[in-house]
């Protein structure tokens, strides 16, 4: 019986396609949220984010 042959290795490697998938699935969904979230930010024009707080603060605020 060749080494490689053994149940245990079938079982394990299914187990890490599986989770494999998982993770890429969960990178997936996170991306999609990302790019979701810039966009509206976009639409909304909150694009500049490195942008400092006394720059964001009105005139009258000074």
């Amino acid at each position: 019986m060749r080494p490689d042959s053994h149940e245990i290795y079938g079982r394990r490697k299914s187990r890490n396609v599986g989770v494999g998938l998982v993770l890429a699935a969960f990178v997936a969904l996170v991306f999609a949220v990302t790019v979701v979230k810039l966009s509206e930010g976009a639409a909304l024009g909150h694009v500049d984010s490195g942008s400092s707080r006394s720059q964001m603060l009105t005139d009258d605020e000074n």
